[in-house]
């Protein structure tokens, strides 16, 4: 017992167990990095072979819509004499300028034939109106005015003919654009929700334009363009942008910008969606509030107009026809 004690006690031994302690924290340590290369290897491995797959998917998605666009491409084949009008008079040159395709994008016109329709409308428009506004006052309605006044109030419905297409285009590009604002804060809560899961951008992208299709069609439209653009483009700031500019609202591009930056320099893409999910709530808040303010200033004509004379009715009519009984009955 004695000799183990001094064994155990001695100078040499305790260098040695030291030294050995040491060489296995060594390696130890060089082992376990090397085990954590390998695991980040296989994951980059996964999240390649997940983008693969994902590519292959939305490929096939496009072929099958393509597919059944047979009907479609009858109708654009139907259509050639638009296209043959168009260029025959240079009406691109006329009608078109650089915002016009991004304007047909915010409306949700894409591809070249919606933006042939376009300008084909904006040139028979008004010379459609004309004619049937020159026949109306002409033949239908001839009364006693000259002809030249009847002349003017047809060049006049053909000129307000020419505005026509760009104000339907405003029309559907502002309800286009309320629709994908009111979804917008539920669609970044369900993709922080998502990136914060383990899911990827482009899964989160997928998987919140299957959910959000039931609240606002257009936002999940421009979700599932924007899967595909990061699937098949190699710029993924590019797909970000797009989305951006196809929607023409602020608060998609700050939080396209922020997703951005995140992906060039690397920041975490979940911290950037909670902060910008949290700005949108409150800038909902504030719509609301601000909707809130503006109901008395719009409710004082209706209320003086149509409650009023009626609250006065109700208050003074028992008087009258109490006054008016008590004179027949003298």
């Amino acid at each position: 017992m004695d000799h183990f004690v001094k064994l155990v006690t001695s100078r040499d031994f305790l260098i040695a167990v030291l030294a050995a302690v040491a060489v296995a924290a060594v390696v130890f340590t060089l082992g376990a990095q090397f085990l954590v290369r390998s695991d980040m290897k296989e994951r980059i491995k996964r999240v390649a072979l997940e983008r693969e797959k994902l590519r292959a998917e939305e490929m096939a998605r496009l072929r099958g819509q393509q597919e059944g666009r047979g009907s479609v491409r009858r109708e654009d084949v139907s259509r050639d004499y638009m296209k043959r009008i168009v260029e025959r008079f240079s009406l691109q040159k006329a009608f078109a300028d650089d915002n016009t395709v991004e304007a047909l994008a915010r409306a949700g016109y894409r591809g070249q034939g919606h933006l042939t329709t376009y300008l084909f409308m904006r040139f028979a428009t008004p010379l459609v109106l004309l004619l049937v506004a020159g026949a109306y006052f002409l033949f239908l309605l001839p009364g006693q005015r000259p002809l030249y006044l009847n002349a003017v109030y047809a060049v006049g419905i053909a000129l307000v003919g020419a505005y026509l297409p760009t104000l339907m285009l405003r029309n559907r590009t502002q309800k286009r654009q309320q629709s994908v604002r009111r979804a917008w804060p539920d669609c970044l809560d369900l993709m922080l929700l998502c990136v914060e899961s383990g899911m990827s951008v482009e899964h989160a992208f997928k998987r919140v334009a299957k959910e959000v299709g039931q609240q606002s069609a257009a936002l999940a439209e421009e979700l599932t363009l924007t899967t595909a653009e990061l699937a098949f483009l190699e710029d993924r700031a590019r797909a970000f942008e797009n989305l951006g500019k196809r929607t023409g609202l602020d608060g998609v591009k700050s939080v396209m910008t922020a997703l951005i930056q995140a992906d060039r320099y690397g920041t975490s893409v979940g911290q950037a969606l909670r902060v910008m999910a949290e700005e949108g709530r409150e800038q909902r808040m504030m719509e609301a509030e601000k909707k809130a303010a503006s109901l008395p200033p719009k409710l004082t004509v209706p209320l003086i107009l149509f409650f009023l004379p009626v609250l006065f009715i109700v208050i003074i009519s028992p008087a009258l026809i109490k006054v008016f009984s008590i004179g027949v009955h003298f």
